[in-house]
């Protein structure tokens, strides 16, 4: 048994649920949070009574400050957690015009801010205890456009690209940042954004991934695809990011661009 806790955000059900029961089955203490208080009690009695961890049971909605601001403030005040799954978000139906002013508030508040401040929140500490771990889960819908879930998928590419940035400042000093990229997984999001998923493609059952995203975190991947195949499918694509930039002249325009 370790003496170590991990806080897990959208813990109630899908991939937060099963990051809770995997994390418990490997003798780590549990912070759970999500909105559904019932929800979080009856899973942290299961996982207590199977595993002999102790739970701690968090309700917060993270769009809420007052919530958000509660939750930052366990992570940078309780020493024994020293991995924070960040996990919580939401998703979108209907097109980039059939955006309201309130769910893109909603979803961004949800994938990128909370997301953002929970990792900062905890970082400061990792730091200076010099370890640590820091799981944020974007999506392959980052990567791409053509799905047409504009919004959704720029915070999701957020997210990746805030994990490499932060894996770039913190792995030096002993911190490990993953990010995890799902396709289309089984889980109650798809509900709650009112898409019906009756004629989708088969997806990846939420046990599955997560098992997959833990093989990456053992590993100590920096990104983690669960569903990519061909792994140097994403080492060709960084590789060449990593070209492009070496070609970027800041001093001058390219000569395509001085001409008419």
């Amino acid at each position: 048994m370790t003496t170590s806790s991990v806080l897990i955000t959208g813990a109630s059900t899908g991939i937060g649920a099963v990051y809770a029961d995997r994390f418990a089955r490997r003798g780590h203490d549990l912070v759970l949070v999500a909105r559904d208080q019932a929800k979080l009690e009856a899973l942290a009695a299961r996982l207590q009574q199977n595993y002999r961890i102790h739970v701690d049971v968090l309700p917060a909605d993270l769009t809420k400050a007052g919530d958000l601001a509660k939750v930052e403030k366990r992570l940078q005040d309780d020493p024994r957690i020293d991995t924070l799954i960040n996990n919580a978000g939401i998703a979108q139906s209907g097109g980039f015009i059939q955006q309201t002013s309130s769910s893109i508030d909603q979803l961004i508040a949800l994938n990128t801010t909370a997301l953002t401040r929970l990792a900062a929140a905890v970082a400061p500490r990792l730091v200076q205890a010099g370890k640590g771990s820091i799981v944020n889960i974007s999506s392959v819908v980052g990567l791409a456009p053509e799905f047409g879930m504009s919004v959704y998928g720029a915070t999701k590419a957020f997210v990746l690209f805030l994990s490499q940035g932060m894996s770039m400042e913190l792995s030096a000093k002993g911190v490990y940042v993953q990010a995890v990229l799902p396709a289309g997984t089984y889980t109650e999001i798809w509900q709650r954004a009112g898409i019906d998923i009756s004629d989708f493609s088969q997806m990846m059952h939420v046990d599955e991934l997560v098992d997959a995203a833990l093989v990456g975190f053992d590993r100590r991947e920096g990104v983690t695809i669960p569903p990519l195949h061909k792994a140097e499918r994403w080492d060709n694509l960084d590789a060449t990011r990593q070209a492009l930039l070496s070609d970027i002249k800041q001093a001058e325009a390219a000569e395509r661009y001085k001409t008419a």
